[in-house]
């Protein structure tokens, strides 16, 4: 059993896939900064300079002081942070494109495989019964 889980875990494909979550990681927190300390200053500069984290809709107001008696606290809906969230997806889903797109520039177009010998025999029929 050992052996099964040490062939299984040595294998290309599991050693890639744990690289690529870690990578993908990284690039989650570079982008995450990217849209918080960059995106986001500049949208709030341009509406006018306020902060959407800050912006909700009271539907009870707090009452007294946190940690005195008789305190409850504030019942808001904080649509602020979810347009943030929304602005962030929308972001995320840009760099990743742009990531992608440069990918396949790197890359080159890759060539059209050659036809494998059924491929060959099916056309080699079907220019037969064309004649």
């Amino acid at each position: 059993m050992f052996k099964e889980f040490k062939e299984f875990i040595l294998t290309g494909n599991v050693i890639d896939f744990a690289i690529a979550v870690i990578l993908a990681g990284a690039v989650g927190l570079v982008v995450n900064s990217f849209v918080q300390d960059i995106i986001m200053p500049i949208v709030g500069h341009f509406a006018g300079g306020m902060d959407f984290a800050d912006l909700k809709y009271v539907l009870s107001p707090g009452v007294g002081t946190e940690g005195s008696e008789g305190y409850v606290a504030e019942n808001a809906v904080r649509w602020g942070k979810w347009l943030n969230t929304i602005i962030s997806l929308i972001t995320v889903g840009l760099v990743l494109f742009f990531l992608g797109k440069a990918k396949l520039r790197a890359m080159g177009a890759a060539p059209d495989p050659d036809p494998t010998p059924d491929q060959n025999l099916l056309t080699e029929i079907r220019d037969a019964l064309k004649k």
